[in-house]
């Protein structure tokens, strides 16, 4: 049976009622509930249970154990089994929970259970012939993972003086601060970063230290066990992401439950890891788009940790090049503390960059002239080249050349691209549905046999300057690349080797990488992001071309980088070409200030689907007329409905209705009322809906 959410409880033991101790129990169901059960002996609050709910038995955690329940007792289930192979989840835990269940207007049960590791949460891990005691009793049982291999010889850095004040500054916050940390590409955050985690280590505290993106943990986990040491041993270091094994993640979650692993680097997933003994939070690339997530609960992990500090009492640093606008704005106005690194911690000063004006230039497969000559001078000086084009495949789409038909998907309103498998054989897919096909041998439409390839993806590229550049040896790294666990590592390592000399590569290479001996950077197709709707376009565009400028010429000097385009004069590139952050900043706050946009509001954004887009747009309409008499909606301004960009994905059609505010607070008591008139109104016009709070792509 189930009952209201209640406020979030002290972990405390049950009275003894009726011979039954009575357990509110959260589940992972798209539910505003959670639910009655008993047990013959007393629970504690974060406990994991395995009870019936319906003919599903599932994984739940016990969130309150009150006096009665809300129903008739003999309406209320017995749990089927106590799962006490791991300790009860915090208070501290639960309390975040219910922070993120209330402000992304999620179900508790869908916060708490989702991050878990998957076999803690899986009732087959616990049944069966083959349960064995359940995983944690499995995995001890398994022989220990060896040692990573570490020289007992600890590297030493010595900072300069800006670094210093920054770690200076970071050590000397006593209880919850945020620091934004912005430095030029190549100035050296990371060692703020080392150098701050050391003093926290020392005071016998924990650190989480959150990248973006799962191609970066390699790295920096190399350089957090060979730069955190104390006398000569390395603390324990667990790693946290998506692409571990389900042993992996079971075994670094129960080292940090355990308080063995001192750190704890991860992606977005980790905010959510049990760290008792919590004492700095860092979050490297803080305006990176990858630490929102985009299904089920789409929470912010940037946004919980600062969260999280404060419960915490602990500081937390934001680190960037390129701050998100959010960042900069707080910073500005006095919320966030900013210490600023505007030198490069080498001697190398920061890379020439050029704009190479493509409005009368003679292109060849996509390449001017010009970047084919600093691509060759730069080859013949040794050095490596970096071509940048955020375009996966082959080509975006296959065309004929008499009657106009282009290769579009049967599932969705998007072009299927072209791709080539190692092989040499050719196919299409959709980068939205995932929908393959073979290449038609000719037109569908027409039957003519001339289809072409048009534009350009990575996969072209590649064997473009394969031959171009006879003997040169060219890799690609991208998602396509990189699907097979650990070859990401793997062709990283090569390049660092220097075993390459061109590398062509997606957003995946332009954040975080240290190449030692990358001369030149070459960008394509830039102007793609230039005109987007999306109001965050121009500073998404300006953060990634400035990272990924800033890959070259991190130990050597005379590095340039070319960027081509058929809008110079735009503010991005103008800001790009004097390496402005500060001033880029400046003219887009003022712009989002005029308009009211964020972060000077507050948004939350309803996308529904269907198999109609008609009785989506019907959903839309009606839930917009039917909010106007809800508590808070003076405070807030609904546009109309409109269908997404790509309308239809997987045969289904969408569209979204945009919700915003001046004031947080006033936005969060609408969306709190309204999701509650969304449930039974979606049932009516059957369609399926996500409310996004503080969504970053409208």
């Amino acid at each position: 049976m189930h009952s209201p959410i209640p406020a979030p409880a002290e972990p405390t033991l049950s009275v003894e009622s009726v011979a039954k101790y009575w357990l509110r129990v959260a589940l992972d169901v798209p539910l505003d509930d959670v639910f009655d059960y008993y047990h013959d002996t007393a629970v504690a609050v974060g406990s994991r249970v395995l009870v019936h709910f319906g003919r599903r038995q599932m994984v739940g955690v016990v969130v309150e154990t009150p006096e009665q329940p809300v129903f008739e007792a003999k309406q209320v289930k017995a749990i089927d089994m106590l799962l006490d192979d791991t300790a009860p989840l915090s208070a501290a835990s639960l309390q975040m929970a219910y922070f993120a269940a209330s402000y992304y207007q999620r179900p508790v049960g869908e916060v708490l259970l989702p991050v878990l590791p998957l076999s803690l949460r899986k009732p087959a891990a616990y049944t069966g012939k083959r349960a064995a005691g359940g995983p944690v009793a499995r995995l001890r049982k398994r022989r220990k993972v060896a040692a990573k291999a570490l020289s007992n010889e600890q590297e030493t850095i010595v900072l300069n003086t800006e670094q210093q004040q920054a770690v200076q500054h970071i050590q000397s916050i006593a209880g919850h601060q945020t620091v934004l940390l912005h430095g030029i590409t190549g100035s050296g955050k990371t060692e703020v970063y080392l150098a701050a985690a050391l003093k926290v280590l020392e005071q016998g505290k924990q650190v989480l230290f959150m990248v973006p993106e799962i191609n970066l943990t390699p790295q920096f986990e190399q350089a957090l066990r060979r730069r955190l040491q104390k006398d000569g041993q390395a603390y324990e270091v667990a790693v946290l992401h998506s692409g571990l094994s389900e042993g992996e993640r079971l075994r670094s979650w129960l080292s940090l439950e355990q308080g063995e692993a001192r750190v704890l680097l991860g992606t977005r997933l980790s905010i959510f890891a049990p760290l008792a003994e919590l004492g700095l939070i860092i979050v490297d690339e803080e305006h990176d788009t990858s630490y929102k997530q985009q299904e089920g609960l789409r929470y912010s992990a940037r946004d919980l940790a600062i969260w999280r500090g404060h419960a915490a009492q602990v500081p937390v640093v934001l680190g960037s090049a390129t701050p998100s606008m959010e960042s900069w704005a707080h910073a500005k106005e006095g919320r966030y503390q900013l210490c600023s690194l505007t030198q490069r911690a080498r001697t190398q000063s920061l890379p020439e960059i050029r704009l190479v004006d493509t409005r009368r230039a003679q292109l060849e497969e996509g390449f001017s002239p010009q970047f084919l000559e600093a691509m060759q001078s730069c080859l013949d000086n040794k050095q490596q080249v970096l071509v940048f084009l955020n375009r996966r495949g082959y080509a975006p789409v296959l065309s004929c050349s008499s009657c106009g038909w282009l290769s579009q998907c049967k599932r969705c309103s998007a072009y299927t691209v072209l791709h080539r498998s190692k092989g040499g054989r050719t196919y299409l897919q959709c980068h939205h549905c995932g929908y393959q096909a073979a290449v038609p041998r000719f037109c569908p439409d027409c039957r003519d046999q001339d289809l072409k390839a048009m534009g350009r993806g990575t996969q072209r590229v590649e064997e473009f300057l394969a031959e171009h550049f006879t003997g040169a040896r060219v890799m690609r790294i991208d998602a396509d690349s990189t699907r097979l666990k650990g070859s990401a590592e793997k062709l990283f390592s090569e390049v660092h080797a220097g075993n390459v000399d061109i590398l062509v590569g997606t957003q995946m290479v332009s954040k975080g990488h240290d190449f030692a001996n990358l001369g030149l950077v070459v960008v394509l197709n830039a102007d793609s992001q230039l005109f987007a709707q999306d109001f965050r376009a121009p500073e998404r565009l300006f953060a990634q071309l400035m990272q990924v400028a800033g890959r070259a010429g991190r130990h050597t000097a005379g590095a340039k980088v070319l960027i081509q385009t058929g809008y110079p004069e735009q503010v991005v590139y103008q800001s790009l070409l004097r390496q402005d952050y500060v001033g880029f900043a400046r003219v887009t706050l003022e712009e989002r200030k005029t308009v009211g946009l964020p972060p000077y509001s507050y948004q939350a954004l309803l996308t529904a689907d269907a198999p109609e887009l008609a009785r989506v747009l019907s959903f839309l309409t009606v839930a917009k007329e039917q909010a106007q008499t809800l508590t808070g909606i003076q405070h807030v301004q609904l546009y109309d409905p409109v269908p997404l960009r790509i309308v239809r994905v997987a045969n289904s059609e969408r569209a979204q209705l945009l919700a915003e505010s001046q004031h947080r607070p006033a936005l969060q008591q609408f969306l709190r009322h309204w999701r509650h008139v969304l449930a039974p109104l979606a049932k009516e016009y059957r369609v399926r809906w996500v409310l996004e709070v503080d969504p970053l792509e409208i």
